[in-house]
Parts: C-alpha cells; sequence; structure tokens
C-alpha cells in the first residue's frame, strides 16, 4: 500500500452540511467481480488496499451505492474499514438507497432493506450522507409523494442513520425540480459537468444558490476524456456526435502543444468549479489514487484554458436533459 503523498489537496467545506471533504472523491462504481459497463475487472485485494491508502492520504470522500458490482463495493470498503478499525475520523463515507435490482421498485420496505444492506456491509451503523439513487426512474412526482421514496430518506435520517441526505442522478432538468424542494443537502451530478458538455450549468447554479453541497461525476464522460489520443468514440456511453468527437479531438492536441495530458485538463475543469464542492474519479488502485492527487496539482496556463473554452463543442452536441 503506498502511504508516500507528498502533495496536498485543501479540503472544502460542502455546502450547508459543513462537513470537510477533500475535493477529489473516490468512486467505486466499477468495485464488482465484473464490471461490463466499465470494460474491467477489480480484485477485491486492489479495491480494499485503495480504501485503506485513502485512510492515510489527503482524500477523505469515498462515494459508494447499494447496487454498485451487486454490492460488492460496498462490502470491499466494509473490509479495509474492518482491517483500519473503524473509519478514520474526519473522513467521509456517502452511500444511497436504490431500487430493487429485479422489480425496480422504490418501495418503503425496498428502501429501508436496501439500507440495511448498505449499512451490514460496510460495518458501521449510520453514515454521513445518504442519497436517493437514480430517481429518473420513477420520476419526480413519484419521487415525492407522501409515502414515496424521499420521504422514506428523510424518515431514515430523522432516525439518526444520515447526518444529511442528498439526490443522486442523471436528467439535469429533473434534478433541479429535486434542488429546488429544498430537501436536500447534497447533490450528486454525473456527465452533465465536463469539459465538453455544460449540460448541468443551470443545475449548479441552482445548488450554488441553495448552499447545497455538490459532488460532480463522470467528469471523464465514461472514458473518452481519460485519454489522448482517444481510444473510444462513445460519450456518456452512447456513440458520440461527430462534432463532440472533433472537440475533444481538438481539445487534445492543444492540450498536448501545452503539455497538459487530456485527463489532467478534464479533470481540473471539474475541481476549478467554484459551484463543485468534490469531484468523483473512478479508481481501482492505490497507484491511481496517488497519480489522481498529482493530477490535481498540475499546473495548467491559462492560455489553454481559454483554447479549451472556446473548442467546447455547441449545446446540440451537449446531453442537453
Amino acid at each position: 500500500m503506498s502511504t508516500d503523498h507528498p502533495l496536498t489537496l485543501q479540503s472544502t467545506i460542502l455546502g450547508r452540511t459543513g462537513l470537510a471533504v477533500s475535493p477529489i472523491c473516490i468512486g467505486t462504481a466499477a468495485w464488482g467481480v465484473s464490471s461490463p459497463v466499465h470494460g474491467l475487472t477489480v480484485p477485491e485485494e486492489d479495491a480494499v488496499q485503495l480504501t485503506l491508502a485513502a485512510f492515510e492520504s489527503p482524500v477523505t470522500f469515498i462515494d459508494t451505492s447499494n447496487n454498485y458490482g451487486d454490492g460488492e463495493s460496498e462490502r470491499r470498503i466494509g473490509l479495509a474499514v474492518r482491517r483500519a478499525g473503524g473509519v478514520p475520523e474526519g473522513f467521509v463515507i456517502q452511500t444511497k438507497l436504490d431500487r430493487d435490482p429485479e422489480t425496480d421498485s422504490f418501495d418503503p420496505d425496498r428502501m429501508r432493506r436496501s439500507l440495511d444492506e448498505s449499512l451490514e456491509r460496510l460495518g458501521i451503523d449510520r453514515v454521513p450522507i445518504l442519497h436517493l439513487h437514480d430517481p429518473e426512474h420513477i420520476g419526480f412526482d413519484a419521487a415525492m409523494a407522501p409515502g414515496g421514496p424521499v420521504e422514506v430518506l428523510q424518515s431514515l435520517r430523522d432516525q439518526g442513520y444520515a447526518d444529511f441526505i442528498g439526490i443522486s442522478g442523471g436528467p439535469a432538468r429533473m434534478l433541479t425540480r429535486f434542488v429546488e424542494t429544498d430537501v436536500f443537502d447534497v447533490l450528486i451530478t454525473h456527465n452533465r459537468a465536463t469539459l465538453v458538455d455544460r449540460t448541468a450549468d443551470a443545475l449548479l447554479d441552482a445548488a450554488a444558490a441553495a448552499d447545497i453541497g455538490v459532488v460532480n461525476a463522470a467528469i471523464y464522460g465514461g472514458g473518452i476524456l481519460a485519454s489522448w489520443p482517444r481510444t473510444s468514440d462513445r460519450y456518456h456511453y452512447a456513440p458520440a456526435s461527430a462534432e463532440m468527437l472533433a472537440a475533444i479531438d481538438a481539445m487534445g492536441a492543444a492540450c498536448e502543444r501545452h503539455g497538459v495530458p487530456l485527463i489532467v485538463a478534464a479533470l481540473q475543469s471539474s475541481l476549478r468549479d467554484p459551484r463543485i464542492h468534490s469531484t468523483v474519479c473512478g479508481l481501482v488502485t492505490p497507484q491511481q489514487l496517488d497519480e489522481t492527487v498529482r493530477m490535481a496539482e498540475t499546473e495548467i496556463p491559462d492560455a489553454l484554458w481559454e483554447e479549451l473554452d472556446a473548442l467546447r463543442p455547441s449545446r446540440d452536441s451537449w446531453i442537453d436533459d
């Protein structure tokens, strides 16, 4: 396990929660026995060692969910927690209530079982932040209805199982409606605030106005922004438009001219946004943790940011939902 972290990341306050979190959050969606969506398999011990390394690093925030890896993500974090003798003081684990994997139900019994399963796997009796995950599967009205999952989420918080509650989903306009209820303390958005896609701009403005903590995920658009020359033609797990691909190639070339890897610019485009408090990076080894910390500290000249802003594709190429 690597414990050599000469660089430091200044913590940020996660909106009105008051929680101090690192600007990088470890993403664990790929931590399963197999992860066909992510195109890789993460060995159990790699995940455990990564979590243990995080406990000794400047990164103090990890994101998981009941359904990540069919529960393997949480179980592996739990193994690390047990080896470490508990969660280190100041380290924040956030997880999510998930619909039934077979029936897609968000009913109250499923929501409570989701939490029970998560806490058992993690080996803890409560979490700092508990989110409702993927409410787009039932829609805003059903999620907010009396007896619905948001009401259950609030009840679980009031019973002491979480300090704060959040909403984690995809469509930006729908998430804005959730933000405007003033029920939630934290927001997770994904794929919609990246180097090439500003779909979430109005959502981020709404969250900032409400002093809601913002966590930005999938900043590499499903991997297409993680390397250049690019090795994919898919953004957000779907074929990218010709305009999007041309923009990414032009951005990659601009980054190369300035001696900055495209992945570094993609990461820092999120880190430098004052409306975003922490950025989820999908990591699978302690070495990737070290490298991500270093990428966060890499200096990028203003001239490159100006070029990248000018190269961003039009709204027609964004997810724009």
